[in-house]
Protein backbone atom coordinates (compact mmCIF):
# COMPACT_ATOMS: atom_id res chain seq x y z
CA UNK A 1 0.00 0.00 0.00
CA UNK A 2 3.06 2.44 0.97
CA UNK A 3 4.72 1.74 -2.61
CA UNK A 4 0.90 2.22 -4.08
CA UNK A 5 0.59 5.64 -2.54
CA UNK A 6 4.40 6.74 -3.46
CA UNK A 7 3.30 6.10 -7.04
CA UNK A 8 0.42 8.34 -6.91
CA UNK A 9 3.02 10.79 -5.12
CA UNK A 10 5.10 10.59 -8.22
CA UNK A 11 3.00 11.30 -10.25
CA UNK A 12 1.66 14.79 -8.35
CA UNK A 13 5.28 15.43 -8.05
CA UNK A 14 5.82 15.55 -11.37
CA UNK A 15 2.85 17.56 -12.25
CA UNK A 16 4.02 19.81 -9.84
CA UNK A 17 7.55 20.68 -10.75
CA UNK A 18 6.60 21.75 -14.70
CA UNK A 19 3.91 23.89 -12.74
CA UNK A 20 7.22 25.35 -10.90
CA UNK A 21 8.64 25.78 -14.22
CA UNK A 22 6.54 26.49 -16.59
CA UNK A 23 8.81 27.23 -19.37
CA UNK A 24 9.50 23.25 -19.61
CA UNK A 25 6.07 22.61 -19.27
CA UNK A 26 5.38 24.41 -22.39
CA UNK A 27 8.84 22.82 -23.78
CA UNK A 28 7.27 19.41 -23.02
CA UNK A 29 3.77 19.83 -24.76
CA UNK A 30 5.37 20.51 -27.92
CA UNK A 31 5.65 16.48 -29.03
CA UNK A 32 2.35 15.81 -27.66
CA UNK A 33 0.88 18.40 -29.63
CA UNK A 34 2.31 17.60 -32.65
CA UNK A 35 1.62 13.68 -32.27
CA UNK A 36 -2.34 14.95 -31.36
CA UNK A 37 -2.51 17.02 -34.64
CA UNK A 38 -1.09 14.23 -36.72
CA UNK A 39 -3.30 11.98 -35.52
CA UNK A 40 -6.39 14.15 -36.00
CA UNK A 41 -5.60 14.62 -39.19
CA UNK A 42 -4.97 10.99 -39.45
CA UNK A 43 -8.44 9.80 -37.82
CA UNK A 44 -10.62 12.42 -40.10
CA UNK A 45 -9.47 11.29 -43.21
CA UNK A 46 -10.35 7.65 -41.92
CA UNK A 47 -13.49 8.86 -41.37
CA UNK A 48 -13.71 10.67 -44.71
CA UNK A 49 -12.39 7.57 -46.70
CA UNK A 50 -14.43 4.80 -44.56
CA UNK A 51 -17.02 3.86 -46.84
CA UNK A 52 -15.03 3.89 -49.69
CA UNK A 53 -12.90 1.21 -47.95
CA UNK A 54 -16.13 -0.80 -46.51
CA UNK A 55 -16.89 -0.76 -50.09
CA UNK A 56 -13.58 -1.90 -51.60
CA UNK A 57 -13.27 -4.69 -49.27
CA UNK A 58 -16.29 -5.88 -50.10
CA UNK A 59 -17.41 -6.20 -54.03
CA UNK A 60 -19.66 -9.36 -53.26
CA UNK A 61 -22.02 -7.12 -51.82
CA UNK A 62 -22.53 -5.18 -54.60
CA UNK A 63 -25.44 -6.87 -55.94
CA UNK A 64 -26.90 -6.44 -52.68
CA UNK A 65 -30.18 -5.03 -52.46
CA UNK A 66 -31.22 -2.68 -49.55
CA UNK A 67 -30.99 -2.73 -46.68
CA UNK A 68 -28.57 -5.63 -46.68
CA UNK A 69 -25.68 -3.76 -48.40
CA UNK A 70 -25.83 -0.29 -46.81
CA UNK A 71 -25.91 -2.15 -42.89
CA UNK A 72 -23.07 -4.60 -43.74
CA UNK A 73 -21.04 -1.78 -45.12
CA UNK A 74 -21.77 0.52 -42.78
CA UNK A 75 -20.99 -1.49 -39.71
CA UNK A 76 -17.79 -2.23 -41.82
CA UNK A 77 -16.92 1.35 -41.92
CA UNK A 78 -17.85 1.68 -38.23
CA UNK A 79 -15.42 -1.27 -37.39
CA UNK A 80 -12.79 0.43 -39.24
CA UNK A 81 -13.09 3.91 -37.78
CA UNK A 82 -12.75 2.13 -34.52
CA UNK A 83 -10.33 0.31 -34.95
CA UNK A 84 -8.11 2.85 -36.34
CA UNK A 85 -9.22 4.95 -33.01
CA UNK A 86 -8.15 2.44 -30.80
CA UNK A 87 -4.48 2.07 -32.34
CA UNK A 88 -4.63 5.56 -31.92
CA UNK A 89 -4.84 5.60 -28.26
CA UNK A 90 -2.51 2.55 -27.56
CA UNK A 91 0.48 4.27 -29.63
CA UNK A 92 0.03 7.67 -28.92
CA UNK A 93 2.21 7.58 -25.85
CA UNK A 94 4.73 5.66 -27.97
CA UNK A 95 4.66 7.93 -30.50
CA UNK A 96 4.68 10.99 -28.55
CA UNK A 97 7.76 9.86 -26.39
CA UNK A 98 9.31 8.62 -30.27
CA UNK A 99 9.02 12.30 -31.60
CA UNK A 100 9.94 13.83 -28.23
CA UNK A 101 12.84 11.91 -27.71
CA UNK A 102 15.33 15.17 -27.75
CA UNK A 103 12.36 17.02 -25.86
CA UNK A 104 12.38 14.59 -22.89
CA UNK A 105 15.94 13.60 -22.90
CA UNK A 106 16.67 17.30 -22.09
CA UNK A 107 13.51 17.13 -19.91
CA UNK A 108 14.80 14.65 -17.79
CA UNK A 109 18.26 15.93 -17.34
CA UNK A 110 16.91 19.49 -16.19
CA UNK A 111 14.41 17.44 -13.55
CA UNK A 112 17.87 14.75 -12.30
CA UNK A 113 19.62 18.46 -11.98
CA UNK A 114 17.04 20.40 -10.06
CA UNK A 115 16.57 17.64 -8.42
CA UNK A 116 20.37 17.50 -6.62
CA UNK A 117 22.44 15.70 -9.26
CA UNK A 118 22.13 14.27 -13.01
CA UNK A 119 23.93 10.78 -14.45
CA UNK A 120 26.24 11.41 -17.21
CA UNK A 121 24.39 11.24 -20.32
CA UNK A 122 25.55 8.42 -23.05
CA UNK A 123 27.42 9.26 -25.06
CA UNK A 124 25.62 8.08 -28.70
CA UNK A 125 24.48 9.77 -31.25
CA UNK A 126 20.48 11.51 -31.39
CA UNK A 127 19.91 8.77 -34.40
CA UNK A 128 20.67 5.78 -32.17
CA UNK A 129 19.00 6.88 -29.61
CA UNK A 130 15.78 6.89 -31.94
CA UNK A 131 16.40 3.66 -33.46
CA UNK A 132 17.03 2.19 -29.50
CA UNK A 133 13.41 4.01 -28.51
CA UNK A 134 11.74 2.81 -31.44
CA UNK A 135 12.48 -0.64 -31.43
CA UNK A 136 11.87 -0.61 -26.92
CA UNK A 137 7.92 1.05 -27.99
CA UNK A 138 7.51 -2.12 -30.58
CA UNK A 139 8.70 -4.31 -28.01
CA UNK A 140 6.35 -2.92 -25.92
CA UNK A 141 3.42 -2.55 -27.96
CA UNK A 142 3.86 -6.30 -28.92
CA UNK A 143 3.12 -7.21 -25.46
CA UNK A 144 0.32 -5.15 -25.13
CA UNK A 145 -1.58 -6.13 -28.01
CA UNK A 146 -0.52 -9.67 -26.86
CA UNK A 147 -2.36 -8.83 -23.58
CA UNK A 148 -5.22 -7.06 -25.25
CA UNK A 149 -5.83 -9.78 -27.01
CA UNK A 150 -6.19 -12.52 -24.18
CA UNK A 151 -8.52 -9.93 -21.89
CA UNK A 152 -10.30 -9.80 -24.88
CA UNK A 153 -10.64 -13.27 -25.22
CA UNK A 154 -11.55 -13.42 -21.05
CA UNK A 155 -14.30 -10.45 -21.57
CA UNK A 156 -16.36 -13.29 -23.06
CA UNK A 157 -16.24 -15.21 -19.19
CA UNK A 158 -20.05 -14.47 -17.16
CA UNK A 159 -19.18 -12.23 -14.56
CA UNK A 160 -15.15 -12.07 -14.64
CA UNK A 161 -15.66 -10.45 -18.34
CA UNK A 162 -17.63 -7.76 -16.83
CA UNK A 163 -15.62 -6.90 -13.22
CA UNK A 164 -12.10 -8.26 -13.20
CA UNK A 165 -11.51 -8.17 -16.77
CA UNK A 166 -11.74 -4.19 -17.24
CA UNK A 167 -9.56 -3.47 -14.18
CA UNK A 168 -6.86 -5.95 -15.32
CA UNK A 169 -7.14 -4.37 -18.25
CA UNK A 170 -6.21 -0.40 -16.86
CA UNK A 171 -3.87 -1.98 -14.57
CA UNK A 172 -1.93 -3.64 -17.68
CA UNK A 173 -2.10 -0.28 -19.26
CA UNK A 174 -0.76 2.04 -16.14
CA UNK A 175 2.07 -0.31 -16.06
CA UNK A 176 3.34 -0.54 -19.73
CA UNK A 177 2.39 2.91 -19.78
CA UNK A 178 5.16 3.26 -16.98
CA UNK A 179 7.16 1.49 -18.60
CA UNK A 180 7.47 4.21 -21.54
CA UNK A 181 7.40 7.24 -19.60
CA UNK A 182 10.05 5.85 -17.58
CA UNK A 183 12.26 4.46 -20.41
CA UNK A 184 14.10 8.01 -20.71
CA UNK A 185 15.58 8.57 -17.29
CA UNK A 186 16.42 4.46 -17.15
CA UNK A 187 17.82 4.72 -20.24
CA UNK A 188 20.18 7.45 -19.35
CA UNK A 189 21.31 5.37 -16.58
CA UNK A 190 22.26 2.86 -18.87
CA UNK A 191 19.40 0.29 -17.98
CA UNK A 192 18.20 -1.81 -20.35
CA UNK A 193 14.71 -2.40 -21.39
CA UNK A 194 14.64 -6.04 -20.10
CA UNK A 195 15.64 -4.91 -16.46
CA UNK A 196 13.37 -1.99 -16.90
CA UNK A 197 10.95 -4.24 -16.82
CA UNK A 198 12.07 -6.12 -14.24
CA UNK A 199 12.54 -3.26 -12.09
CA UNK A 200 9.02 -1.94 -12.54
CA UNK A 201 7.39 -5.96 -12.01
CA UNK A 202 9.43 -5.56 -8.73
CA UNK A 203 7.62 -2.42 -7.70
CA UNK A 204 4.46 -3.08 -9.45
CA UNK A 205 2.39 -1.26 -6.42
CA UNK A 206 4.51 1.96 -6.95
CA UNK A 207 4.11 1.39 -10.70
CA UNK A 208 0.20 0.74 -10.80
CA UNK A 209 -0.24 3.86 -8.20
CA UNK A 210 2.00 5.61 -11.28
CA UNK A 211 0.41 4.46 -14.26
CA UNK A 212 -3.60 4.28 -13.74
CA UNK A 213 -4.51 7.31 -12.32
CA UNK A 214 -2.14 8.55 -15.67
CA UNK A 215 -4.40 6.24 -17.81
CA UNK A 216 -7.62 7.59 -16.31
CA UNK A 217 -6.21 11.06 -16.94
CA UNK A 218 -4.89 10.00 -20.67
CA UNK A 219 -8.42 9.00 -22.00
CA UNK A 220 -9.74 12.51 -22.39
CA UNK A 221 -7.14 13.82 -25.62
CA UNK A 222 -6.58 17.34 -24.10
CA UNK A 223 -5.71 16.16 -21.03
CA UNK A 224 -3.03 13.94 -22.52
CA UNK A 225 -1.16 16.93 -23.64
CA UNK A 226 -1.44 19.12 -20.80
CA UNK A 227 -0.49 15.83 -18.44
CA UNK A 228 2.82 14.67 -20.82
CA UNK A 229 5.30 17.04 -19.38
CA UNK A 230 4.45 16.40 -15.73
CA UNK A 231 3.87 12.64 -16.63
CA UNK A 232 7.65 12.71 -17.63
CA UNK A 233 9.12 14.54 -14.98
CA UNK A 234 7.47 12.54 -12.62
CA UNK A 235 8.32 9.31 -14.66
CA UNK A 236 11.85 11.18 -13.85
CA UNK A 237 11.34 10.77 -9.84
CA UNK A 238 10.18 7.82 -9.82
CA UNK A 239 13.51 6.08 -11.72
CA UNK A 240 15.68 8.18 -9.58
CA UNK A 241 13.84 6.15 -7.07
CA UNK A 242 14.19 3.11 -8.53
CA UNK A 243 18.15 3.51 -9.62
CA UNK A 244 19.77 6.64 -7.43
CA UNK A 245 22.21 7.93 -8.27
CA UNK A 246 25.34 7.39 -6.19
CA UNK A 247 26.61 10.60 -3.83
CA UNK A 248 28.57 10.59 -0.96
CA UNK A 249 26.86 11.53 3.11
CA UNK A 250 27.96 14.77 2.75
CA UNK A 251 26.34 15.36 -0.64
CA UNK A 252 29.70 16.07 -2.26
CA UNK A 253 31.22 13.95 -5.07
CA UNK A 254 34.17 12.04 -4.18
CA UNK A 255 37.54 11.93 -5.83
CA UNK A 256 37.63 8.96 -8.11
CA UNK A 257 34.01 9.71 -9.41
CA UNK A 258 35.48 12.87 -10.62
CA UNK A 259 38.20 11.24 -12.07
CA UNK A 260 35.50 8.67 -13.94
CA UNK A 261 33.88 12.10 -15.02
CA UNK A 262 30.47 11.25 -13.62
CA UNK A 263 28.44 13.48 -11.93
CA UNK A 264 27.21 14.04 -9.00
CA UNK A 265 24.34 12.17 -7.31
CA UNK A 266 21.08 13.73 -5.87
CA UNK A 267 19.57 12.36 -2.83
CA UNK A 268 16.20 11.95 -1.97
CA UNK A 269 15.25 13.61 0.96
CA UNK A 270 18.80 13.92 1.94
CA UNK A 271 19.33 10.08 1.73
CA UNK A 272 22.32 9.14 0.71
CA UNK A 273 22.66 7.30 -2.62
CA UNK A 274 26.30 5.84 -1.63
CA UNK A 275 24.89 2.03 -1.90
CA UNK A 276 26.11 1.82 1.83
CA UNK A 277 24.79 0.45 4.76
CA UNK A 278 22.33 3.64 5.44
CA UNK A 279 20.79 3.23 1.76
CA UNK A 280 20.60 -0.43 1.92
CA UNK A 281 18.19 0.12 5.03
CA UNK A 282 16.57 2.69 3.28
CA UNK A 283 15.28 1.24 0.15
CA UNK A 284 15.22 -2.71 0.51
CA UNK A 285 13.61 -3.33 -2.38
CA UNK A 286 16.05 -1.84 -4.19
CA UNK A 287 18.44 -4.12 -6.51
CA UNK A 288 20.72 -1.68 -6.89
CA UNK A 289 21.01 -0.82 -3.49
CA UNK A 290 23.62 -3.59 -2.69
CA UNK A 291 27.55 -3.34 -0.77
CA UNK A 292 30.25 -2.14 -3.17
CA UNK A 293 31.85 -5.71 -3.25
CA UNK A 294 28.49 -6.67 -5.72
CA UNK A 295 28.76 -5.51 -9.55
CA UNK A 296 26.66 -3.12 -11.70
CA UNK A 297 25.88 -4.94 -14.87
CA UNK A 298 25.08 -1.87 -16.37
CA UNK A 299 27.77 0.31 -15.87
CA UNK A 300 30.74 -1.62 -16.77
CA UNK A 301 31.94 -0.74 -13.27
CA UNK A 302 34.85 -2.61 -11.25
CA UNK A 303 34.54 -4.91 -8.67
CA UNK A 304 35.33 -2.37 -5.94
CA UNK A 305 32.96 -0.12 -7.48
CA UNK A 306 29.75 -1.19 -9.27
CA UNK A 307 28.38 2.51 -9.87
CA UNK A 308 31.16 3.39 -12.16
CA UNK A 309 32.38 2.90 -15.65
CA UNK A 310 36.41 0.93 -15.61
CA UNK A 311 39.36 3.86 -16.32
Amino acid sequence: MRDLVAGMGYLAKGQKWVARHGRWWGFGMIPALITLVGYIVALVLLSTRADDLAAWATPFADGWGSPWQGLLRGALAAVTFGGGLLIALITFTAVTLLVGQPFYESLCEKVDETEGGAPAKPEIPLWRELLISARDSLYVLVRVLAFGILLFACGFIPVVGQTVVPVAGFCVSGFFLVVELSAVALQRRGVPQAERIRLLRRRLPLALGFGVPLILLFLVPLLTVLAMPGAVAGATLLARDLVPVEEDQDGEQDPAAQESGEHPGGARGGTPHGGGPAFASACPENPYAEPPQVGNPYRGGTEADPYRSAP
